[in-house]
């Protein structure tokens, strides 16, 4: 038997893991099953039994990841492990326009960390978008892969581009050149989510 699990680890939703098994356990008792030697901080929402050959990190082909800022002067006790906070006024409309410069196929190699195991860093992102509520900024990009830290990257990147610091159109130039040094900074990793995985 081979079941893929998906796993709620705080609000991080598209997490999915897989495994083979012997047990006799009824595959909808799974869940419950594992959840009893878990921490509570991580939960397993679902169990499905899929074909052998599955791999739910190779045969992944779209997934969505998610930065939350939170633009607040002070910030949120509750919430500071789960979300970046930067006080600043920032530019959203300039961030929003900007965001639109990365869909397509692009090779991001100005938009990954050392350390990256690709050969290629070549990637299609198919939707990038900006939107605020309240005082809480979403950057969410879909693509079909992402290199180390690109995700942070790019949103390190649009910080600075709401900040006035870069303008939106020197995003294609940026991805142009290749060179992480003219990208934005990482931004730090508790504002960041895995939204969904797709494998079809």
């Amino acid at each position: 038997m081979h079941l893929v699990e998906q796993m709620q680890a705080f609000m991080h939703f598209g997490q999915v893991a897989n495994f083979k098994t012997n047990s006799n356990i009824p595959i909808e008792k799974i869940p419950m099953a594992i959840n009893t030697y878990l921490k509570k901080s991580i939960r397993i929402q679902k169990a499905e039994e899929v074909d052998e050959r599955f791999h739910s990190r190779f045969n992944c082909k779209q997934k969505t990841y998610r930065y939350i800022i939170n633009n607040s002067e002070y910030g949120t006790a509750i919430y500071r492990s789960m979300e970046y906070c930067f006080p600043g006024k920032l530019n959203i409309e300039a961030m929003q326009k900007a965001s639109k410069y990365f869909e397509g196929e692009h090779d991001f190699k100005a938009f990954k960390s050392s350390g990256t195991s690709s050969k290629s860093s070549v990637r299609t992102i198919y939707k990038a978008d900006v939107t605020k509520q309240v005082d809480r900024i979403y950057i969410e990009l879909t693509g079909n892969g992402f290199l180390y830290n690109m995700v942070r990257i790019i949103s390190g990147t649009l910080l600075e581009i709401g900040l006035g610091k870069i303008k939106p159109e020197e995003i294609p130039g940026i991805i142009a050149s290749k060179e992480r040094e003219k990208a934005g900074k990482t931004l730090p990793p508790q504002g960041l989510y895995l939204v969904e995985v797709k494998y079809e």
